[in-house]
């Protein structure tokens, strides 16, 4: 089964077909503006992920969110409809073995699997043509796994693997050994992947696709001899690190013409950086900062969707405020540093990046509130950004840029080719929410009575919305049926004093408004009211062309500050929505999935949906031999209540808000011996007026006197 492709408009630029040169994609694109609407959605993502001409009907998913602009939609699936996903025939088809423990810790992919159709292996024991998942872990390895039977070689069978970090860096809640999504340049048959390793830092691999084995010249180490070059580093006269203080989370990218491979960097505590390595000659290239000195704590580019990049090759990515700064040095709006120049901090950034000059700062966005909310540590960079190209016939902003969610759970869109901040310095303080200069629905907005940012996941709070409270995390979906223009967004809205019991909406469908010659805006068109997410990941979308459309979100059922890499684990679940109706499709059985990472998505591709969790799990169509499964539900999921019994009650609260910290061996906090050792009374009082107030915030105080008394009870093991 095949979707019309305008095959002759294809095989007239094998190179489109192929993936093949910027210029060439621009050319086609000039010809395409003469199609209908239709005929070009349902081409143009089809360029950017066809495989080496062996299929052409066939789909690649070559980087997070399907394509260099994060659209988060994938138009060309014909198989996976609603109906054949609400019946009784889709379900588990096959599973890999679990991949690769470190040290007793097991595998967790927080990287998104990715999938090339028709891939010639020829490493080790296997031999020809396979389909293949790309997947790589926490603990440091990258695997080439088969997705399709293949003479004897099952589906699931490891067809090579790639151990990149022999001793792989610690995070607060795990380990970091590969933390970003990677990225496939497929004219040069390269996987890109970035690995962290306690004695090398961080490094960039570039992977043969069908060997596995680093190009001649990779890997290379990105830290500060390679950043802190002369002519290199921009904004001021910040430094890269010399020690390991960031992590590189931010799924990487690469440049329209793939000579530039992007690395989002950010943690808390430490500048954001961006760096631009080129591909031709393994070294970086470029380097921005988020603010222009070190000492301005701001500014973290960590959330998993890393940089999205237009057609005209300008890169966006969204940055953070500091927890350090809000809560443990109660720094307030001073250590947000709104007087200071060239700090970007709680904004969007729009980067040029040219070949002889490096990046070049092109187009800012913060904003009305950014002083309180980055006070309070909400960032607005735990989102992505996403592009999104309109007809010019159809809107005055063709060029759009949206952001969905955030921690305080707003939607931001804007005109890309008009970024409305200034390139030296953010605006003024504001509480206006008239102010904000993004593009708004000119009704007024229930959360301000005037116009201002849309709010997707309430309550609306200046105030809380950090940690387990924050509203999103993931990057946001784009999808048309050829009439109307929608974006979908996944977070947790909250319930409860301190708004970090989540509750639905989890899912919120907006539509593009737009008329001839006006500027687009945003407005809701509905909202999911049935399942609850904890910490949802980036929401992706399958369609066959205008019609057909799934949304698909893969949740960890766990508050952010849960450890996922333990044996009891939450299991994750994936779920599957209409997407003209938010109706709830299929969701997997509880425990089906294997225990995951956090942010991550499924890879959709010819009727296969590709979930990484501590192996790779695949869903389709079952053989009509099969045993039906039972029909999903749409009863409303709900929260946990807390376990019975002052100890247990304790001891889950701690997991969900202590732990993070006192049970990582990367945080600079006390460990949990040090602190079960303190009287109960002194816990009690750091808890209630002390230093951990703000992350006992909304706890009563049975709660607080039960996590007290759990501590106790870990003193006199």
């Amino acid at each position: 089964m095949l979707l019309p492709r305008f095959n002759k408009t294809i095989n007239a630029w094998p190179a489109v077909a192929g993936v093949g040169s910027w210029a060439a994609r621009q050319t086609l694109e000039g010809m395409m503006k003469k199609l209908p609407l239709f005929a070009a959605i349902a081409l143009l993502p089809a360029c950017s992920m066809l495989g080496d001409g062996d299929a052409p009907g066939r789909v690649d998913k070559l980087t997070y969110h399907y394509d260099a602009q994060r659209s988060g939609w994938n138009p060309r699936e014909t198989v996976l409809t609603p109906a054949a996903v609400a019946g009784d025939r889709f379900g588990l088809l096959w599973e890999s073995p679990e991949l690769d423990s470190f040290e007793g810790r097991p595998p967790r992919l927080q990287a998104s699997p990715l999938y090339l159709d028709s891939v010639k292996i020829n490493a080790g024991q296997y031999r020809g043509r396979f389909s293949v998942a790309y997947v790589a872990t926490t603990n440091g390895y990258a695997y080439a796994i088969s997705t399709a039977a293949h003479k004897d070689v099952a589906p699931g069978t490891i067809l090579w693997r790639k151990r990149l970090a022999l001793k792989p860096c610690e995070g607060t809640l795990e380990l970091i050994g590969v933390l970003s999504t990677p990225v496939i340049d497929r004219d040069q048959n390269r996987i890109y992947v970035s690995s962290c390793d306690l004695d090398r830092q961080w490094q960039m691999h570039a992977l043969d696709v069908r060997t596995g084995e680093d190009v001649r010249g990779w890997p290379l180490t990105v830290d500060a001899v390679t950043v802190n070059r002369p002519g290199v580093t921009r904004n001021g006269t910040n430094q890269f690190p010399s020690t390991l203080k960031h992590w590189q989370r931010g799924a990487l990218n690469l440049s329209p013409d793939k000579s530039r491979v992007y690395m989002a960097f950010g943690k808390d505590g430490q500048s954001g950086w961006v760096v631009s390595i080129d591909t031709r000659n393994a070294r970086v290239a470029s380097a921005f900062s988020t603010t222009p000195v070190s000492d301005q704590l701001q500014g973290g580019m960590w959330a998993s969707g890393g940089p999205s990049i237009d057609k005209q090759g300008r890169v966006h990515i969204a940055t953070g405020a500091s927890y350090l700064m809000a809560v443990r040095l109660k720094a307030g709006i001073p250590g947000v540093y709104p007087d200071s120049p060239h700090s970007w901090g709680q904004s969007i950034i729009q980067l040029s990046d040219d070949p002889d000059k490096g990046f070049t700062l092109t187009g800012t966005y913060t904003p009305f509130n950014y002083c309180q909310v980055a006070a309070n540590d909400i960032d607005l960079g735990s989102s992505g950004t996403i592009v999104v190209d309109l007809p010019e016939s159809e809107t005055a902003t063709p060029r759009l840029m949206a952001l969905g969610g955030g921690k305080q759970g707003n939607f931001y869109m804007l005109d890309r080719d008009h970024m409305p901040g200034d390139l030296v310095k953010r605006h003024p303080c504001s509480t206006d929410p008239e102010t904000d200069k993004s593009l708004v629905d000119p009704e007024p907005q229930p959360q301000f009575g005037t116009r201002g940012p849309i709010n997707l996941f309430g309550p609306y709070s200046d105030d809380i919305g950090m940690m387990n409270s924050a509203k999103s995390r993931s990057t946001a979906a784009y999808f048309s049926d050829g009439k109307q223009h929608f974006i979908f967004a996944t977070g947790s809205s909250k319930a409860g004093q301190d708004y970090s019991t989540p509750v639905p909406p989890g899912l919120v469908k907006v539509r593009i408004m737009t008329a001839p010659g006006k500027p687009a805006f945003p407005r809701i068109a509905a909202r999911e009211m049935t399942q609850t997410f904890f910490n949802p990941g980036s929401p992706t979308v399958s369609s066959n062309g205008g019609r057909d459309a799934i949304v698909w979100v893969m949740d960890p059922n766990a508050p952010r500050l849960t450890k996922l890499d333990t044996a009891d684990a939450p299991r994750p679940t994936l779920y599957a929505f209409d997407a003209a109706t938010l109706k709830l499709l299929w969701k997997t059985a509880p425990g089906e999935l294997y225990p995951s990472g956090k942010y991550n998505e499924p890879a959709v591709v010819n009727g296969l949906v590709l979930v990484g969790t501590d192996r790779v799990q695949a869903f389709g169509l079952l053989p009509k031999s099969a045993k039906p499964r039972p029909r999903p539900t749409a009863t409303a999921t709900a929260a946990p209540v807390l376990p019975v019994g002052k100890v247990p009650q304790g001891k889950a609260l701690f997991a969900g808000r202590c732990a993070a910290c006192h049970e990582s061996n990367a945080s600079e906090a006390p460990p949990k011996a040090a602190i079960a050792s303190l009287p109960k009374p002194y816990l009690i009082t750091a808890m209630t007026t002390g230093t951990m107030q703000p992350l006992a915030a909304g706890m009563t105080a049975e709660q607080i006197d039960a996590v007290a008394e759990y501590l106790k009870t870990q003193e006199e093991k």
